[in-house]
């Protein structure tokens, strides 16, 4: 397995120092630690750690909304923990993106099955969101290629398979996206 790249985020120097330990003693490399939800943030750009392991609870921004902003500016998996396991504390840090939660006291023997979950759940829905972009874009230009056919038929007499044959040739003669052709065509054809 690797040597993981591990930033802590805590106010408390005491277990920092602690969690420092524990995670040197399972093999972790501790890149960086700091006291407050805007440290994670710049040590979080300026180290590109595999995981930030982060209090909730801190003055200034909390965890959650360090979690929040690294998630929407460079995302990477997060571990949050925490004394407190209320309902509301729990479904901010789900909403948050966090990809595990531990409460204090953390115990040594949690740390690394709780980083290598949180490292392979963040990677399952890196995937899939790629994925849906690519869904997204495969329908959009699906309905763009449908509606340059559509105009194909209506202008020029085709039918759907010589118009959806005409595109695909253009396509390739001129080594473009059939999406490509089909906005092209779809400017010249509305002049029409």
């Amino acid at each position: 397995m690797p040597k993981r790249k591990i930033i802590i985020i805590d106010d408390n120097t005491d277990q920092r120092f602690v969690l420092k330990g524990f995670l040197t003693d399972i093999g972790c490399e501790v890149i960086g630690e700091g006291k407050s939800g805007l440290e994670a943030l710049e040590l979080m750009q300026k180290l590109s750690p595999d995981v930030i392991l982060m209090d909730i609870k801190m003055p200034g921004m909390d965890g959650i909304e360090a979690v929040t902003a690294i998630n929407q500016l460079k995302p990477v998996p997060i571990i949050a923990f925490t004394g407190r396991q209320d309902a509301e504390t729990i479904k901010r840090v789900v909403d948050a993106g966090v990809m595990a939660y531990l409460v204090k006291p953390v115990r040594e023997e949690e740390l690394l099955p709780t980083i290598e979950l949180a490292i392979s759940r963040f990677n399952e829905f890196q995937a899939l969101s790629r994925e849906n972009l690519d869904l997204k874009e495969t329908i959009a230009a699906r309905k763009i290629i449908e509606r340059a056919k559509g105009l194909l038929m209506e202008k020029e007499g085709l039918s759907e398979r010589e118009a959806f044959s005409r595109i695909q040739k253009l396509s390739m003669d001129r080594r473009r996206t059939m999406k490509e052709i089909a906005e092209i065509l779809i400017t010249a054809l509305e002049g029409k």
